[in-house]
């Protein structure tokens, strides 16, 4: 009765008007059932009901900035395999990781990759989708990430370890308060520069944001982390009718005047001028990197590097300032080595154990890297205990589910005690190493 009245409704308006209104009437319809068919596919996962309709709950989550505990409180919730969007799971398994990202595995990169691409229109070994296409630029890049053709390395990394310091002590003999989380990234981003092409930015010398590269990423990072679960933003921003709304490498501030540092240091590795040295840029260029994917590579280096290796220090660092036995203990191994210098070499702090278990803490109880990461389910779909998950699904990486699950860690998984990675077994320890390979 509704229907025929609703037609009969229709054939009494303007044709024009009833075109239009038959127009939006499909569209809902189509709409409707697209979005009810989505809910279908994946109903035997929970999650938080937006989420299965729309991704206005992970867009809203992602560009919160706690998107870590986020999902952590949604896998404790729903389950270790949860509903994070209309196609997108969330695993904080283990084991099902390493089943995806097993060497033979068929899941390929999803979508999400693209919104890793920060300068538009080249890719970088994050970005790349093309799993034949990234195993050839990891191929030509191992040499410089592994340090091997990276001429003074340690020193480089201890002459700004040593400025770091510096600038520590000129807080600490005037008595002035100082954010250490803040010159924690002046220090990385000055080593990831130092190591890239040669020379440091300047970020500890001058105890300043340079080019206010710092203020302006933050501001921007949450739009950015959007267009991971919203790529085809991706593509629309783009186009030459959005372009100038991205940053540019004439920008005198900001990501764009990076963009332009890169760009400048790269032109001087190519033509027949070129600059050849020892330094990361130099491998890269040395084992076939094309001028624009050395570009895109320094960039990739200074965003990513620069980021995560301040994460892991700040949060190490507060773990142990704030925890006077770890301090003590730390002190004394350290005090042990009986090494005149003020910084130990490599080679020595990896032979103590309580540094070690220190580090390995930090790293597990404030991952880093914590983004979603999703990998796409092969077009047949999978079976994972029991559970079929359809064909071109996106499951995502839980990084704090999976380092605080009490199964590995222990009942006190949320508490910062380096002794674990030194009172454990040999098969518990190859446990509780495997999701840092992941």
């Amino acid at each position: 009765m509704a229907v025929a009245a609703l037609i009969n409704y229709l054939r009494d308006l303007r044709p024009s008007i009833a075109i239009a209104a038959s127009l939006v009437l499909f569209l809902a319809a189509w709409t409707a059932l697209s979005t009810w068919r989505q809910y279908i596919r994946l109903r035997q996962f929970k999650g938080p009901t937006l989420a299965a309709f729309s991704k206005w709950w992970l867009v809203k989550k992602v560009g919160g900035g706690r998107a870590y505990l986020d999902f952590w409180e949604v896998t404790q919730k729903y389950g270790t395999i949860a509903r994070v969007g209309p196609n997108d799971l969330l695993t904080d398994d283990p084991d099902l990781m390493k089943h995806i990202l097993n060497v033979r595995t068929e899941y390929r990169r999803s979508d999400w990759y693209d919104g890793m691409r920060f300068n538009p229109g080249n890719n970088n070994i994050l970005s790349h989708r093309d799993e034949d296409e990234h195993f050839k630029l990891r191929s030509k890049m191992s040499a410089g990430y592994g340090g091997r053709e990276v001429e003074n390395l340690e020193p480089k990394i201890d002459k700004n370890i040593l400025s770091f310091i510096s600038l520590l002590a000129k807080y600490a003999e005037a008595k002035k308060p100082m954010d250490l989380g803040r010159r924690a990234q002046f220090f990385t981003l000055d080593v990831i520069s130092d190591l890239a092409f040669g020379e440091p930015f300047g970020f500890l010398e001058t105890d300043s944001d340079v080019y206010k590269y710092i203020q302006i990423t933050e501001e921007t990072l949450p739009a950015v982390m959007v267009t991971t679960v919203i790529p085809w933003l991706v593509k629309i921003l783009s186009s030459p009718l959005f372009k100038s709304l991205l940053p540019s490498e004439k920008d005198r501030l900001g990501f764009g005047k990076l963009m332009g540092i890169a760009k400048k240091v790269t032109a001087e590795r190519f033509g027949p001028d070129k600059k050849v040295r020892k330094d990361m840029l130099g491998s890269f260029v040395a084992h076939g990197l094309t001028q624009k994917e050395a570009e895109s590579e320094i960039l990739l280096q200074i965003v990513a590097g620069s980021d995560t290796t301040a994460t892991a220090i700040r949060s190490t660092m507060l773990h142990i300032i704030t925890n006077p036995n770890v301090y003590s203990k730390l002190r004394a191994e350290i005090a042990g080595t009986h090494y005149s210098e003020p910084i130990i070499p490599d080679s020595i702090g990896r032979d103590l154990p309580y540094l070690q278990a220190v580090i390995k803490e930090g790293l597990r109880i404030f991952p880093p890297v914590a983004g979603l990461m999703s990998k796409q389910v092969p077009p047949q779909g999978d079976t994972w205990k029991g559970q079929f998950i359809p064909g071109g699904t996106k499951v995502g990486y839980c990084a704090w589910g999976i380092f605080r699950r009490e199964d590995i860690w222990g009942s006190d998984a949320g508490e910062f005690r380096p002794e674990r990675w030194l009172e454990s077994d040999p098969e518990k320890l190859k446990e509780m190493e495997a999701p840092s390979q992941i």
